[in-house]
């Protein structure tokens, strides 16, 4: 069914399209019997995907990318389709605007997404305010945290803070974006010093409270093997839970698509992020000796292409841009390939 309006939907700027179709998806959620159908549809309920990663108990390790759903607004809606976990954001203290528009393309020659968003996001209090109302069950919410555009690197460590202290009661684990290419210097977090500065402040005071959260280093996939050897001793250094990889890249290698849409300033997403981002899982897997929770994302369209990370190292994984793509089908197929691999 959705490769048949896919041709539709694609005629139309992805960003409205977007708000569009979530917005359908919660108002169809509100008609009797929809849930019920959804669910039948699209869940697959087995003992044998379960998995147990940093204290937190996942019905299944297929989960939903931060971006997708940035101010937790449609968290109940999503979860229908059989989502493991959700992850909002990314979220920063002070809502902003994000970049100008038009700042998400299309690739379709590709599969694949450029975004230049830049944490367009209603602010930490809105959505930590919306999440405090959820009745999330069984469902994981991880709360992807980013500084503020307007914020200096100098200054980053506070928003960190404030976006940790005010999501800790109402999210299950936390991601600390230092990756994304869409707000200036951001990427410069990356690097080892002002990276275990960040990290081991918030550990700090993670470990005050009488429970903890988990906390993610999200990564880009172009950081270089010395750049990972660093992110390695990063995470044993500062005992954080592990490692997302990878954020989207600003390589624009092999594309197929016309020179004027990959030449858009942002990160790409989709199948030609997949070779790099299993490599980098491999690679942070093998160095590091499988002492920490990688969760895998970059180019997850197909059941094939989960296994594969899977088998290079990720305990979870997650999807975005093949969600869009393949449709809300993919969730089944995916969980359905991991138990037929088993």
């Amino acid at each position: 069914m959705y490769q048949i309006i896919k041709p539709l939907l694609f005629k139309f700027d992805p960003e409205n399209i977007h708000h569009f179709v979530t917005g359908g998806l919660r108002i169809a959620n509100r008609v009797w019997g929809v849930k019920p159908l959804l669910k039948s549809s699209f869940h697959v309920n087995d003992k044998r995907l379960e998995r147990e990663v940093a204290g937190l108990k996942f019905k299944n390790p297929l989960g939903l990318a931060a971006g997708f759903d940035k101010n937790a607004d449609f968290i109940s809606d999503l979860a229908e389709f059989g989502f493991g976990f959700i992850e909002i954001g990314t979220v920063t203290p002070l809502p902003q605007p994000g970049n100008e528009k038009p700042r998400m393309f299309r690739l379709p020659e590709d599969d694949a997404l450029i975004n230049r968003m830049g944490f367009n996001n209603q602010g930490v209090d809105v959505v930590a305010h919306r999440l405090s109302k959820l009745d999330r069950k069984e469902l994981i919410i991880g709360g992807n945290i980013g500084k503020n555009k307007i914020t200096p690197n100098e200054d980053a460590l506070s928003d960190y803070i404030k976006c940790f202290d005010r999501l800790f009661d109402v999210v299950d684990y936390f991601v600390v974006n230092v990756s994304s290419p869409n707000t200036p210097g951001l990427r410069e977090l990356q690097e080892k010093e002002p990276l275990m500065h960040i990290l081991n402040s918030l550990q700090q005071r993670n470990l005050k409270n009488e429970i903890s959260r988990p906390i993610f280093l999200k990564i880009a996939p172009d950081l270089t093997e010395s750049q990972l050897d660093d992110i390695i001793d990063i995470v044993g250094e500062t005992k954080i839970a592990g490692v997302i990889a990878t954020n989207t890249t600003i390589s624009r290698e092999g594309l197929n698509s016309s020179a004027n849409l990959h030449n858009e300033t942002g990160g790409l997403s989709g199948k030609p992020l997949t070779k790099r981002s299993t490599e980098v899982i491999r690679y942070l897997s093998e160095k590091s000796n499988r002492t920490f929770a990688i969760i895998g994302v970059g180019g997850i369209h197909s059941p094939e292409d989960a296994i594969e990370k899977i088998n290079a190292g990720a305990t979870l994984v997650q999807i975005y841009t093949g969600f869009i793509y393949e449709g809300p089908g993919l969730v089944k197929r995916i969980l359905k390939g991991l138990l037929k691999s088993e």
